[in-house]
């Protein structure tokens, strides 16, 4: 029988037990190493764009802005490990943090190039001095 999907944006699929709501998402994973690797794929860049496709690959779910709250794994006596991920919307504050972040990182680049920049000049002025017979 077809499950439901969890497409990340990466175009990864993960397979779902159970996906009633985006707080509760079961997985069930062949081994500790085939769980591991689906909780990595679930990085801030995947979790961006989210898309829920039902059995028939129709979409039935697209999210933005996701984040992975928890997730609670047991192993079962055969090997397999279910794992609930529970993953929400951000907010409007952790949006906003996003966005100082974001900010941030343009204002630390252009700081950083305006000192090469600088740096680039004091050494051409100091050639242009040295050249000119300057400090005889």
């Amino acid at each position: 029988m077809d499950k439901d999907k969890l497409v990340l944006k990466d175009g990864t699929k993960i397979t779902l037990e159970t996906g009633a709501s985006l707080g509760s998402l079961t997985v069930i994973s062949d081994n500790k190493s085939t769980m591991l690797g689906t909780w990595e794929k679930l990085t801030k860049d995947n979790l961006a764009e989210v898309c829920i496709q039902n059995s028939a690959g129709l979409a039935v779910g697209r999210y933005k802005d996701l984040v992975l709250i928890s997730e609670t794994s047991i192993v079962q006596q055969d090997g397999t490990v279910h794992t609930t991920f529970r993953l929400k919307e951000k907010d409007a504050l952790e949006k906003r943090m996003d966005a100082v972040e974001a900010g941030q990182e343009i204002q630390d680049e252009t700081i950083a190039s305006l000192a090469d920049e600088l740096t680039d000049t004091q050494l051409g002025l100091a050639e242009a001095y040295e050249l000119a017979g300057g400090g005889i």
